[in-house]
């Protein structure tokens, strides 16, 4: 089944993304952009721009498209920013980070995931990208602090390595919550040393597995 990236990614944005309320218009103008069908393997191609996620290997995912919509939005994102993700996975949410002009640094747990990602993002133009094999839940310390921090894995708890590599002022989105595959996505925010947090409702997302982790 041939696709038309364009007009599909059009519609995505349209029917998934702008109707359930996402309207920062930097993130509705790069989820336009960033080629999705390129982030799946070739037998998943035809559904990229569906309204659900799609199997990337390892018992990983590709996010729906509104969750990467609204997590980017969330992150308030500005030119210039250092942010760190955490699950770089197929490097779609990573090329998303790249086309706001963040400096972005990402860590990604599984070999394969790691090493595919690296070789697309490299290949489609996207080779500023900081990427690196490790334990995810240990954030970036070498790199640290960074203006924004997003995690796309899912976890009982804030891992504290996360706290501590926040800047402050410095924004923190993150699905959390007790259960495997349920939980709440929180914006964590960092301003003048103190901490506050809020919900932005219900999502579901593969477990955050390493020292911090599940």
């Amino acid at each position: 089944m041939e696709i038309d990236p364009k007009r599909s990614r059009e519609r995505m944005v349209r029917d998934q993304i702008m109707a359930r309320g996402v309207t920062a218009t930097r993130v509705l103008s790069v989820m336009r952009k960033v080629p999705r069908h390129l982030f799946v393997e070739e037998a998943l191609k035809p559904q990229a721009y569906e309204d659900h996620p799609l199997p990337i290997g390892s018992g990983q995912t590709i996010s729906q498209p509104y969750v990467v919509a609204l997590m980017t939005q969330a992150l308030d994102v500005q030119p210039g920013m250092k942010v760190l993700e955490i699950g770089t996975g197929s490097g779609y949410q990573t090329a998303v980070l790249a086309e706001l002009d963040a400096v972005v640094y990402s860590v990604e747990r599984v070999p394969e995931l790691h090493m595919r990602a690296k070789n697309r993002l490299a290949a489609m133009g996207y080779g500023k990208v900081h990427l690196k094999l490790d334990d995810g839940t240990l954030g970036w310390p070498d790199a640290a602090p960074f203006d924004r921090i997003l995690v796309t894995a899912g976890g009982p708890a804030i891992p504290q390595p996360y706290i501590e590599q926040l800047a402050d002022p410095g924004l923190l989105v993150i699905p959390v919550g007790p259960e495997r595959r349920s939980q709440q996505l929180v914006v964590l925010r960092k301003r003048d040393g103190k901490i506050a947090r809020k919900s932005l409702g219900d999502v579901a997302f593969v477990d955050l597995v390493g020292q911090h982790g599940w």
